[in-house]
């Protein structure tokens, strides 16, 4: 078969235009990016520092080091509760934290961190994948000049340890619980002081009497943060979180200056550290409470009166909060609708059958 100038014609300019977006390609990915990632929690607890860590590794792994960013614990440049504070404001490029800190600047935030009788992690997901989440959350973290990108999730909690039995609603009036997110917003209506304590100074605050009870994340971080050693009850069912969803808070213009492609792979490092989060703590937790229960931990039950009153409480301050602030309102009609097709199904599906399974192995 003849070449001829015509048929070659187009064939070079295709290859001329694969050339021109390789060069431009390339050039891409030959940008050096620097950031800090300042996170909410301690080295120390590694699952959740560990996130973090993560997303670093994947990121520079993924543009053979050219996107480095570099994890810093609480405390280390900003105090752990304070980063989204140092996100908004550039004094770091990301950080890795619980929505549920912030929810005194908007309490919109809660939605995205955990709220009490809410979703489980899939249920969560679920939301802001095919729901309205992620629309509705994105206009909250916009007002605040942020990106944020779901980078982590423990799965469900225990609802936490105290230093006394719990055997009706009345035993919460004037016990002092650490706690985060809406869960002492929900304590308070039954008479508790709740405390926001960061995670590295729970442990002094409990063994001192601060502090009467506590609640963290589960088994095996209270573990190594040694609640067991102050405080005899161990709580179970964990009704205020069945799931929390921590994030990577970016600041919106350093975002903007990423190229495409880093977005991209730092959109992918978020997800991976939440999906390996979730399995390490499933791994982790399922060990952690048989050393628990074997060091002398009384793992005990909420009384059902308890577990009514607890539920009565979060309806009524979820209906105030939407009283007062228009967003939290048209997020929380969104949200309830979807918590209860989701109740519905699971209900129906996984919850019988996980129930059926477990029943069939005692």
């Amino acid at each position: 078969m003849r070449v001829t100038r015509r048929k070659l014609a187009p064939a070079a300019a295709s290859l001329a235009a694969l050339a021109a977006t390789s060069k431009a390609f390339g050039q891409q990915t030959n940008e050096n990016v620097k950031w800090r990632l300042t996170s909410s929690f301690p080295k120390s607890l590694d699952t959740l520092f560990g996130a973090a860590q993560t997303i670093v590794r994947i990121v520079g792994e993924m543009t053979d080091g050219k996107f480095a960013l570099q994890a810093f614990g609480a405390g280390e440049i900003v105090p752990g509760l304070q980063v989204l504070d140092a996100v908004a404001n550039g004094t770091v490029e990301c950080g890795h934290s619980y929505t549920g800190y912030y929810i005194g600047k908007n309490p919109s935030f809660i939605f995205d961190g955990s709220l009490p009788f809410g979703f489980t992690p899939r249920q969560h997901q679920a939301w802001v994948m095919y729901g309205d989440g992620r629309k509705l959350m994105d206009e909250v973290y916009d007002s605040f000049g942020i990106v944020a990108l779901p980078a982590g999730q423990t799965g469900g909690q225990m609802f936490g340890w105290f230093r006394k039995e719990l055997k009706t609603p009345a035993d919460f009036v004037g016990l002092k619980i650490r706690t985060a997110g809406f869960g002492g917003k929900v304590f308070s209506k039954l008479g508790a002081v709740p405390q926001q304590i960061a995670g590295g100074d729970i442990y002094p605050a409990l063994e001192r009497g601060t502090i009467d009870a506590c609640e963290w994340v589960g088994p095996y971080d209270d573990e190594k943060l040694g609640f067991n050693k102050v405080a005899k009850y161990y709580y179970t069912p964990g009704v205020m979180e069945l799931e929390a969803t921590n994030h990577l808070m970016i600041n919106k213009a350093a975002w903007n200056s990423l190229p495409p492609r880093y977005q991209a792979v730092l959109r992918y490092a978020c997800a991976f550290a939440q999906t390996e989060m979730m399995a390490s703590y499933d791994a982790k937790n399922a060990t952690a409470i048989a050393r628990l229960v074997a060091a002398g931990t009384q793992l005990s039950v909420l009384p059902e009166e308890v577990i009514k009153a607890l539920r009565g409480a979060l309806e009524t301050v979820l209906d105030e909060e939407a009283a007062q602030n228009e967003q939290f309102k048209r997020i929380l009609a969104n949200w309830r609708q979807f918590r209860a097709e989701q109740h519905r199904w699971f209900s129906i599906a996984d919850t019988r059958a996980e129930l059926a399974v477990y029943r069939s192995e005692r």
